[in-house]
Formats: structure tokens, sequence, C-alpha cells
């Protein structure tokens, strides 16, 4: 069916009439001292242009090298992406003209890669239950980032309509590795779900690998995603976009699935798909025009001059795979296996970003299911509301087990824990100390819990009335107003127990 330009597709009409294929682009920021071809400081947040030097601002006659950890990273992220290792391969310069490119030039890798032809496999829930789909890894190939710009006033802070625009090359000769996918086809409708786990499985081998904070929200993981549609499986490729600098796991599913309805929109209407980059829009969950793509021959690529081919001994690639930790995906069925956790219960630790959270807090000497409670519960919450990832919260596995034991032990009670996390969140001390400090801990002593019960008991004489006419149910009551009296301090199991004995021989 022809459709008119204005029309929109929704995504089950888009995904029944054409098939996506996609491929990911994802640029990782590694955790090295310093920079990839120089000794600046390799520090995110520092003071705008104080992490430069000529090497790195491109001044004449100033000479790069490279950085031999950034090598031994892109290796050791290889080997764990079960790519090959060049033998052999080299530094190109990548010709383009931006303010945040002092050089006017990337130093990048071009048709000589340091990894190439390697796969991620990632397990997906489709109608049919669970599913793996291969991710084919084309080359991870080493390069820098770029500067900063900043563009201020207009919308939105894009150039268009701003007044002025401001440089930081802080960020400027950062190393980066570039993972690049092959076309990922057969995935059907399930393709954005396909891209998200994909970025998922990556960063959380990237974290195990410690070769990067792959901090998305700080740019340290940033993701392009190419998408196209054809009619179907046995057709050529169509046209493909690219919605540049993704930068949350959600927001990969959400731009490859909006990307999907607008090109089926524009297909189905008889229009043509232009092959450019796209500007992905948070707020909207929109994509719109950035400009026409470029291909390998407009960026003139030709052999850095400056630098030597490298060739990784042997021998180094050889003890680099035997240190590599184990496999998350392995582990994670491990812990799973170890712990006696659905999948579902699993999965939700795995995206809380708990997984070493939970196993640090049992190998601490906590409980499993205490373990879960804290992370997921009260400390998963408070890192919502400051924004942060959960491991990034001011608080220690060691700290977790301590309050799940003081619980444990009847000296807290779950309200009173949750008082003393804040307290160690806000770096009054450890549990311990916040217990002494705010003076927290469980009302155990029958002589001052009987003293609150009585004084309940008498400002309730209908609900005592009901107790003792048999209404159990009544007594939470007069424990909710002994907790009160509390200050949520007292034992509610032993208030309820002699709110009973009170009133049995009454």
């Amino acid at each position: 069916m022809t459709r008119a330009a204005g029309d929109v597709l929704s995504y089950d009409e888009a995904t029944a009439a054409f098939d996506p294929v996609f491929g990911l682009e994802v640029h990782v920021e590694l955790s090295t001292a310093t920079k990839m071809f120089c000794g600046c400081a390799n520090e995110f947040g520092a003071p705008p242009n104080s992490r430069t030097c000529p090497v790195c601002l491109g001044l004449p006659g100033s000479l790069p090298v490279v950085n031999r950890a950034a090598v031994e990273s892109a290796i050791r992220i290889g080997l764990a992406l079960g790519c090959r290792i060049a033998e052999r391969c080299r530094f190109a310069r990548k010709n383009y003209f931006y303010p945040d490119m002092p050089k006017n030039f990337q130093t990048s890798q071009y048709d000589e890669p340091i990894c190439y032809d390697g796969g991620l496999d990632v397990d997906v829930d489709t109608d049919e239950g669970r599913r793996t789909f291969r991710v084919g890894i084309e080359r991870a190939h080493m390069e820098e980032d770029t500067g900063k710009t900043t563009h201020q006033g207009g919308t939105a802070g894009r150039i268009h309509g701003a007044a002025y625009s401001l440089v930081d090359y802080n960020r400027a000769g950062v190393p980066l590795i570039e993972i690049v996918t092959r076309p990922v086809a057969g995935a059907g409708k399930y393709a954005p779900q396909v891209a998200r786990a994909y970025v998922t499985a990556l960063r959380e081998l990237l974290r195990s690998l410690g070769v990067s904070d792959v901090r998305m929200e700080q740019g340290s993981l940033r993701c392009d995603v190419n998408l196209s549609l054809r009619r179907g499986p046995d057709e050529p490729y169509g046209t493909r976009t690219e919605t540049k600098n993704v930068n949350s796991l959600r927001s990969v599913e959400r731009a490859a699935r909006y990307e999907i309805m607008r090109q089926a929109a524009v297909l189905s209407a008889g229009g043509t798909v232009v092959q450019e980059t796209r500007h992905w829009h948070e707020d909207t969950g929109l994509t719109t025009s950035g400009r026409v793509k470029s291909d390998a021959d407009d960026y003139r690529y030709f052999p850095e001059p400056d630098l030597v081919p490298l060739a990784p001994d042997p021998a180094w690639v050889a003890a680099l795979r035997a240190e590599l930790p184990e496999n998350p995906a392995v582990r994670r069925t491990r812990l799973q296996e170890q712990w006696g956790l659905s999948d579902l219960d699993m999965s939700a630790v795995v995206n809380a970003g708990a997984v070493d959270l939970v196993e640090a807090t049992v190998d601490a000497g906590a409980d499993l299911a205490g373990a879960r409670k804290w992370w997921l519960g009260e400390l998963a919450r408070t890192a919502n509301e400051r924004g942060v990832e959960l491991a990034d919260l001011p608080v220690t596995p060691e700290q977790v087990a301590e309050v799940e034991d003081l619980v444990a032990s009847g000296r807290l009670n779950d309200k009173l824990a949750r008082q003393v996390l804040e307290g160690v969140l806000a770096g009054e001390g450890s549990p311990a100390a916040v217990v002494a400090a705010r003076g927290l801990a469980v009302v155990s002593d029958d002589g001052a819990l009987l003293a609150a019960v009585d004084d309940a008991l008498a400002a309730m004489p209908d609900v005592a009335d009901k107790i003792r006419g048999g209404k159990v149910q009544a007594a939470g009551a007069v424990v909710g107003a002994v907790m009160k009296a509390t200050r949520g301090q007292a034992d509610a199991a032993r208030v309820r127990e002699l709110i009973l004995e009170r009133l049995a021989g009454s």
C-alpha cells in the first residue's frame, strides 16, 4: 500500500513491511593515566583547556608517541571479543575540519586495525522464548578523541542559532577504541532490543576488563546507531542512516526503533532514504537530520608519517590472553546457579549493575536475600535520585553487610537500617558509628517497652477491648502507636507479644 508522505507508520506496521538491518559503532574512552600520543593527564572534569600540550593541540613541530597502556587495552578488548590480533597494524590520518579537531585531522586506524573478526553473543526475550543473537565484530581500532564544543544560546545546545561556541581541548587526544559491528540481519522486530542487549553486554565486558569506566552520561562510552530497511531478507541492504552519539542504553533501543518507523514511512510513501548522520533528541525520542554522510574517500585517509607501524609481540599477546578475567556471561551463569536465582531475579541484579556489589556483600558475610534487598531497593533508589551509578554511591559492600548483620541480630529493624544507610551515605562514618551518633538501636528492654505499651493501651481503650474480645488483628494499631512513641526503635514483634500478654489476663 502506498502512503502519503506525511503518514507515520506504527512499529508493528513498519516491521511487518520491512526487514531492519543495523550496525553499531561504539566509541570507548580508555582509562589510561595519559592521552593517546602525549603525556597530558587523561582526566574528566578538569578546568577547560588545562590538560593540553603542543602535541594534542597539533602545534607545528610536535611529534606523537604511542601510549603503550592504550595498546595493551586495545589488545585485551580484542581478545575478550574473540578478535584476531593483527601481527602488524598502523595509524592513519583521517582528515576533516571541525573546530574541536585542533590538528584538522584525527589520528586513527583505517585499513589495518589492531583487532578484527570477532563477535559477541547476546540473549533477548522474544515471543518464542529467549533467543541468542550473534553480533559479529568487524574491527576494533585505536584512535584519539576530539575536543568538546559547547554552543551558547540558540536551542538544545545546537550550533544553529547559537550566539557563540566554546571549545575545550582537554578531551582532544584521549585514547579511544572504536568497536564496529558487522551488519546485524535477521533480528526482525527485535532489532532494537538486540542492539540494546549488545551495548549492555559490551559495556559489562569492558567494565570487567578495567579498561574504561564506560560512563555513558560522561561520554566515555558513546554509540552510533546505523540502520537501514529492506523489503525482505533476500533483498540487498537499504540505504543506512547513522544516528550519532547516543548516550544511554535505553536510547540505543529507542533510536533504532524510531529510525525503523521513520524510514518505513519514507519508503512506503515512495520516497528515498538519504544516507546521512542524524541527531538523537532524548527529550522527544526523535532523530533529526545532521549532514550528508561521508564515505571513506571523503576523509582522504593516508598513513600517519609520524608513527611507525605496530607489531605486537605474540608472546605479549599470549600473556594478555592468559590474564583475561572470567567472561561476564560465564560468571553470571555461575553466580546464578550458586545463588539459586531465577532468570528474572538474576536479570534484576544485572540490570541494576549490582552483580559485583551483591557478590562482594555476600563475601563480606551477608546472606544473599539481605544483599539483594539493600542494593536493589534502598540503594538503587538513592542512586537513581542522585543520577549516579550504583557502584558510585559512597557506601561499600562491607558496610552494607554490617547493616544487614545489625538487622539479622535484632539490633536494627528495616526502618532504622534505612536511616543508618542514609547516615553512611552522608559521610557520617561506619554503620556502627551512625547507630551510636544518632541513637538508632532497637529498644528491646521489656521495661521500657511495657511502659510504652501501657500508655498506648490507656489511650486506645476501644482497641484494647477488641483485642480482649478475640480480635487479635486489632493489636496492629497499638503496635503502630508504640512504634511512633519510640521513633520506630521498638522491636515490633516483641511489642506485639507484650500487648497480647498484657491483655490476656485482664
